[in-house]
């Protein structure tokens, strides 16, 4: 299923949330449908947050991850190691985001060829402002909420692990699971293995 994306500052308000990834595909296993999903996760709160706000924020981006993932990436999901994890729940990420894709794919797909280990501030603005000059949408967002945005993409990349530590700049290249490696090329999506520096 192809959706067509625009760019979109939802990272904002759901970073990595690999736990509430793996409560959704829990449910959506049982045969579940997405809206009994979503009524679910709001009253039994699944996600564990202290806030309606907080689910009503992340929820939608959760249900557009969990529909990205097939059955055979569900499974390795949920009975693969939390590396394998991460790695999926990174792959949902580029899949529904845009511009979170591009940026892997234009910076650190290209630094990790160029065995540069360091992402660095500058970098990260540098995209910012290109994408800016492509896009009217990014040329009117909030220059607080580009900032997040900033904070939100660097959270990922340590979280998925490809940060060393929370507030480095030190790049690690991840190990994928060949059965994740070989399920995604045959799928077509191997761009996104690529944009993870494969």
């Amino acid at each position: 299923m192809t959706i067509e994306l625009e760019y979109s500052s939802s990272l904002n308000g759901a970073s990595f949330l690999l736990f509430e990834l793996k409560q959704v595909i829990k449910l959506k296993q049982k045969g579940l449908s997405n809206q009994e999903i979503r009524k679910m996760v709001k009253e039994e709160n699944l996600f564990q947050f202290n806030n309606q706000g907080r689910i009503n924020r992340s929820l939608p981006s959760v249900m557009k991850r969990a529909d990205v993932i097939d059955s055979t990436l569900a499974s390795l999901f949920l009975e693969g190691s939390i590396e394998v994890g991460k790695i999926i729940n990174l792959y949902a990420i580029m899949k529904t985001d845009l511009l979170f894709y591009e940026f892997m794919d234009e910076v650190i797909r290209e630094k990790l060829q160029n065995n540069n280990y360091l992402i660095e501030k500058k970098d990260i603005n540098l995209f910012f402002a290109a994408k800016a000059e492509q896009s009217e949408k990014v040329a009117n967002w909030s220059e607080t909420n580009v900032e997040k945005l900033k904070r939100a993409y660097m959270q990922v990349l340590y979280e998925s692990g490809m940060l060393r530590t929370r507030k480095g700049k030190e790049l690690n290249r991840l190990i994928i699971d060949e059965q994740i490696r070989n399920h995604l090329t045959q799928i077509g999506d191997a761009r996104f293995l690529r944009a993870m520096g494969e």
